[in-house]
């Protein structure tokens, strides 16, 4: 029966360990709590390292006066590691005095260490062992009540060491997921998740309006834009700014998914569904439950996945294939493509009322030929991320190298333009940006290589774009972002803080049809 003069240290004990989760501040406040009740010059926590035949100290609180025992030391034989773990297991406290020569002093005491000794076993995994050792130099003595105050010990430093190997588990897996994030960003050229899109307030202005109003309801969404052109940064920045943001985000490749393998894929299958199934698969949908499925390249579902797409926009619902139970998920539909599905649901190669249900809100991503005003801050920003991903001097492409790249049609868009930048920073092997060679361009050839198009002549520098031109555009975003919209309080009129007769006025000058910008143009 423990007295309550033990009760009230072992409540001591207990209240510095959940003071102090790292194991080496808690042994110190230990130590100092215990030397009021006992003589003590040493208090070490010592772990049996099986791999390696070793006892190692892992915290460890020294009178000033006394050496500090080597943080290591080797167990002479698999006998004595033997007899060690067999004493473990036994959870008995032992008292070893300072003339005792035994084999137990030889096995747990360090040969630094002069003077009495009690240890006790305070962890036993069963691939390992340790210990908690109490040390008094002469002419200090032990007695038999100060066993009796270190068995309450055991049992709150067992508990102290075993949390503080599960803070270094954690410790150890938010550095490796810090890593993987500094390495993901890295092969993205990227500083921060929340990075602000390069462009979002020039060449992707109208985009970015539409992002913001979309993000915050739960409709689906069409990006339609071509190969290349960024379709899942805008998916991504939609997931980011909505509700769903803390939920996952998962992108899917309908074009590259095998057609026999669409349904299982994208909703699951059921044990022995079909040869191969070996166990209950979960799908796409199901995988996203409370998030954002990104499915790109929409247009190459076949008819059939086309009609369960269209019941789990419809009502939320589907079963695994092979399986007779209807399942629920909730889960919000961004689809992208770069062909005109509107055409193609016209000669029914796509489900019309597939595509009514996708197109409730289509985001039209431009080409990067669209965006020349973005051409340099995008093309500092890849030779940068080339610089760090091949260890080069940081460079940024000249004037004449941006006037260059201008003249190329990008039928791979933003891709493309990573590619020919990366091409460039190692071509010119950290001295320059070989922009030109990247490009193809040689003496025999007035423009890029295999540009698709004729090149487009490089805009004089300084020259200044006509006023209409300017309007033009500027109207033609603003009908772009509200769908052709021109009067209300959603309308174009709204967004250019302009008199709605007086911007009709303006378009007709400019021979701008609003017509053009309705998302369902008959």
């Amino acid at each position: 029966m423990i007295d309550q003069r033990l009760l009230n240290l072992q409540l001591s004990i207990w209240r510095e360990i959940c003071r102090h989760p790292d194991l080496q501040a808690a042994v110190e406040r230990i130590a100092s709590v215990v030397s009021g009740h006992l003589p003590l010059d040493v208090l070490l926590v010592q772990r049996v390292d099986m791999a390696r035949s070793q006892l190692g100290t892992i915290a460890a609180s020294v009178s000033g006066s006394v050496p500090r025992p080597a943080s290591r030391r080797a167990v002479s034989s698999a006998e004595e590691l033997s007899s060690l773990l067999a004493w473990c297991r036994q959870g008995q406290v032992t008292h070893i005095r300072a003339d005792e020569d035994s084999p137990q002093r030889k096995i747990l005491v360090p040969v630094e260490v002069e003077g009495e000794i009690i240890a006790g076993p305070i962890y036993d995994a069963g691939e390992g062992a340790a210990l908690l050792l109490l040390n008094a130099r002469p002419p200090k003595t032990y007695r038999a009540e100060h066993v009796d105050i270190v068995r309450v010990l055991l049992e709150p430093v067992a508990v102290a060491l075993v949390n503080d190997d599960r803070l270094r588990g954690l410790e150890q897996s938010r550095e490796s997921a810090d890593a993987d994030r500094h390495s993901l960003l890295s092969k993205l050229g990227r500083k921060a998740i929340g990075e602000q899109i390069i462009g979002a307030e020039t060449g992707l202005r109208a985009t970015m309006e539409r992002v913001e109003l979309v993000s915050r309801s739960d409709v689906p969404v069409l990006i339609l834009g071509e190969t290349g052109s960024g379709k899942e940064v805008i998916a991504r920045a939609v997931h980011t700014g909505s509700s769903r943001s803390s939920g996952p985000f998962l992108r899917v490749n309908c074009g590259a998914m095998p057609p026999e393998l669409i349904d299982s894929e994208l909703f699951g299958h059921e044990r022995g569904s079909f040869t191969g199934a070996v166990g209950l698969r979960k799908g796409w949908f199901e995988r996203a439950d409370g998030g954002t499925l990104f499915l790109d390249e929409v247009g190459e579902l076949p008819p059939a996945a086309q009609v369960r797409l269209l019941r789990i926009l419809q009502d939320g619902t589907f079963e695994r294939v092979g399986g007779q139970q209807q399942l629920r998920v909730d889960v919000r539909v961004i689809a992208a493509t770069n062909q005109d599905l509107q055409s193609m649901s016209a000669d029914g190669r796509f489900r019309s009322d597939l595509w009514y249900r996708l197109s409730v809100f289509p985001i039209y991503l431009p080409a990067l030929r669209e965006r020349p005003e973005d051409m340099q801050e995008l093309a500092n920003h890849f030779a940068m991320r080339a610089a760090r991903r091949f260890g080069l001097p940081p460079l940024i492409p000249s004037v004449d190298d941006i006037d260059l790249l201008l003249t190329y049609h990008w039928p791979g868009n933003i891709r493309e333009l990573a590619a020919v930048i990366d091409r460039a920073a190692l071509l010119g092997n950290g001295g320059h940006l070989e922009v030109k060679k990247a490009l193809g361009v040689t003496e025999d050839t007035a423009g890029p290589l295999n540009s698709g198009r004729p090149p487009v002549a490089p805009r004089p520098r300084g020259r200044i774009t006509p006023l209409d031109a300017v309007v033009r555009n500027h109207i033609e975003q603003a009908l772009e972002a509200t769908l052709g919209c021109v009067e209300g309080p959603r309308g174009a009129a709204r967004l250019l803080e302009v008199n709605p007769h007086t911007l009709r006025s303006r378009m007709r000058k400019l021979g701008i049809d609003w017509r053009r910008f309705r998302a369902f143009d008959s």
